[in-house]
């Protein structure tokens, strides 16, 4: 490639990265359609043209991703995969490649699609030197999620693990993301009916999340709330209670970005409340929970279904 064309190239990539860090993911689609065929019509035979015009489809591939345009995405990925096939030096990106395939695959719906890619993303990653283990207890605790939700527990469960036991070793018990892996495995064991487990994932990823972020951080207000599930299924009401206030408090004080949760952690103290005889109590924080958000909540769980907050940590 030729000096001109790759000064113009990057500065493309570099003004793509500034408008997507502004926030203007439109106009950043536009410079990068500019990338990807200023790439394409240097496109030769060599290394270093081949990797240019991969790069540029990848990040116009996660820019439609952004975009909630998933269909578009998987094309970029594809076209970049096949440039990159039978290249040993590029394992890693081609690992990434059907990481983020099946990320796109995910956001359409199309579960069997998704673990396909991700199972091949975790190949590459496994042949890197070193193996890149970071990487793939990303892709297990997404694969985990995928099989939990498809309600093949075991499966899950395997995936969880293998999750855990790398960030376990690599990262140690007092990290996020081992916090992370430890709260979706608790949420699994409740799910199975694996109450003690359950509680101990659960208990230890609020410890964790207190140690690292803090009482008001919403993941640590999340554990509060799950925690606090878990410790109703272990009979441990009393110390439930507190849980589900904290966590009531810190999504209160989160605001408006966090109104889906406030009112998924008020159904669930409502519930428990009305359990406990304390109807009145459970009428008023169901009442100022309705006024936080403007009306528009219940905070009744009149379907009695309680409620574990949003999986951690899907997608790549």
């Amino acid at each position: 490639m030729d000096s001109p064309t790759a000064t113009l190239i990057g500065i493309l990539k570099d003004r793509v990265a500034s408008l997507r860090f502004a926030g203007d993911l439109k106009e950043a689609l536009h410079a990068s359609n500019a990338a990807v065929e200023k790439c394409q019509q240097a496109l030769g035979t060599d290394p270093e043209t081949i990797d240019a015009f991969a790069s540029a489809l990848e990040i116009r591939g996660d820019l439609q991703r952004e975009l909630g345009h998933p269909e578009a995405a998987r094309d970029d990925y594809a076209q970049a995969i096949e440039q990159l096939e039978n290249r040993p030096d590029r394992l890693d990106r081609v690992g990434c490649l059907h990481a983020a395939m099946g990320a796109a695959y995910d956001a359409m719906g199309r579960r069997d699609k998704a673990r396909d890619h991700w199972l091949e993303a975790i190949g590459f990653f496994e042949k890197c030197e070193p193996p890149l283990w970071l990487d793939i207890a990303t892709i297990s605790n997404n694969l985990g999620y995928l099989s939990k939700t498809g309600n093949d527990l075991d499966k899950a469960e395997s995936h969880f693990l293998r999750a855990l036991e790398i960030t376990h070793s690599q990262l140690g018990q007092e990290h996020e993301q081992t916090a992370s892996i430890s709260s979706n495995l608790g949420a699994l064991y409740q799910a199975a009916g694996y109450r003690e487990q359950a509680r101990e994932m659960h208990m230890m990823a609020l410890e964790t999340r207190r140690k690292l972020l803090g009482e008001d951080h919403p993941d640590t207000a999340q554990s509060h709330n799950n925690l606090a599930l878990a410790l109703l299924s272990t009979g441990d009401r009393s110390w439930a209670r507190r849980h589900f206030e904290r966590a009531l408090a810190s999504y209160e004080a989160l605001g408006p970005e966090y109104v889906a949760d406030l009112e998924a952690v008020a159904a669930n103290y409502c519930d428990f409340l009305r359990d406990e005889g304390e109807m009145r109590l459970a009428d008023i924080i169901a009442g100022r929970v309705r006024q936080v958000v403007g009306g528009t909540g219940s905070a009744s769980g009149k379907d009695g279904a309680q409620q574990t907050l949003k999986p951690d940590g899907v997608g790549m």
